[in-house]
């Protein structure tokens, strides 16, 4: 059987599947306060926070609105879901800031997860259904579930996805430990499984495994085993961003379809990839700039500026400032839902 590539073993390896290990043997290289504090270096916060993942969000713009022709297939989704996110929003921050941002950290977390499973099912796609098979899946969500599940059981973290507080915490010694012992139990469920299928059929799914490792590693590591700020966010988004834009300029298609898609619109041409990065990389900016200097006033070296802003104290106006801030990020969580569904 063939290896199952997106576009090649080259470009999936570097790209989409080397990610993870590459972002561990980093912090592994970082000075031990860094992975177990809340220290986060500014230049650090700038290439991780800026240029990755907020960048990698506007990614959706090339497979939506950029697009002429998705842009006329989709033209009803792409008004109805920026619409409904934006009134949800402000509904959500009505109830308190805390709701809102606790509604969407636990919607970023479920984009996250869903992106590991939908992954794994492009690396299924040659793969016919057989006994067994179901552990593939039950481990990359259990991957991503048994650290979130460990965060929840445990005292505060030296990180958050967002903001503090946003997850509902609590101390429990004794859940941390069944949840752990599932996790073991799975691990070797599925690695027995692949052993003896390897045995029968001689075949071996390099980036579907390589993809679960991956999942592994990057969970685990940024929750469980270190608890630091730069250490999470490092796994977490070098994880998720990289090769969330990869799929993206790659259109989508897989080694086994026709050609990649023909890029239409604002990346097409020769200089279509300077584009494509220059452009998610300026949006990331303007977004954080925008961010600093109306809310946070944290990073004033970075968005000099942004500075000249009216800092917003308000309740009233930040109920709606907020969440239009956070559009994009809202947007691209729901849009992806749908964009990226193929025929079975």
């Amino acid at each position: 059987m063939p290896q199952p590539w997106i576009r090649s073993a080259r470009y999936d390896g570097l790209l989409i599947l080397a990610p993870p290990f590459l972002a561990l043997a980093a912090v592994l290289a970082l000075p031990a306060p860094y992975r177990s504090t809340a220290q986060m270096p500014l230049l650090a916060w700038v290439a991780l926070v800026v240029l990755i993942d907020v960048a990698h969000v506007y990614g959706t713009l090339f497979q939506t609105y950029f697009d002429p022709l998705k842009r006329r297939q989709r033209r009803t989704l792409l008004w109805v879901v920026p619409v409904a996110c934006y009134t949800t929003g402000v509904a959500l921050h009505s109830l308190g800031g805390l709701v809102f941002w606790r509604v969407l950290a636990y919607l970023a977390v479920f984009h996250f997860i869903r992106q590991q499973y939908g992954f794994l099912r492009i690396y299924s796609r040659h793969e016919l259904r057989a006994s067994g098979d179901w552990l593939a899946s039950a481990l990359v969500y259990y991957a991503t579930l048994y650290p979130l599940l460990y965060w929840h059981l445990s005292p505060g973290r030296n990180f958050n996805w967002f903001i503090d507080g946003e997850f509902v915490q609590f101390n429990w010694p004794l859940g941390r430990l069944l949840a752990t012992i599932l996790y073991v139990a799975l691990l070797a469920a599925y690695a027995s499984h692949e052993f003896l299928k390897w045995r029968r059929t001689r075949t071996f799914n390099l980036p579907r495994n390589l993809l679960l490792g991956g999942t592994l590693v990057s969970w685990y590591a940024g929750i469980v085993w270190f608890n630091g700020d730069l250490a999470f966010t490092l796994l977490n988004v070098v994880s998720h961003g990289i090769p969330y834009l990869a799929l993206v300029w790659n259109g989508g298609a897989t080694s086994s379809q026709a050609p990649t898609p023909p890029r239409r619109g604002a990346w097409a041409g020769r200089y279509g990839l300077a584009v494509f990065l220059g452009a998610v990389v300026l949006f990331a900016f303007l977004e954080e700039g925008l961010w600093d200097g109306l809310v946070w006033r944290e990073h004033g070296t970075v968005f000099g500026w942004f500075q000249r802003l009216p800092a917003v104290a308000s309740p009233v106006l930040l109920m709606w400032l907020v969440p239009l801030l956070a559009l994009p990020q809202s947007t691209h969580y729901v849009l992806d839902g749908f964009i990226w569904r193929r025929p079975k």
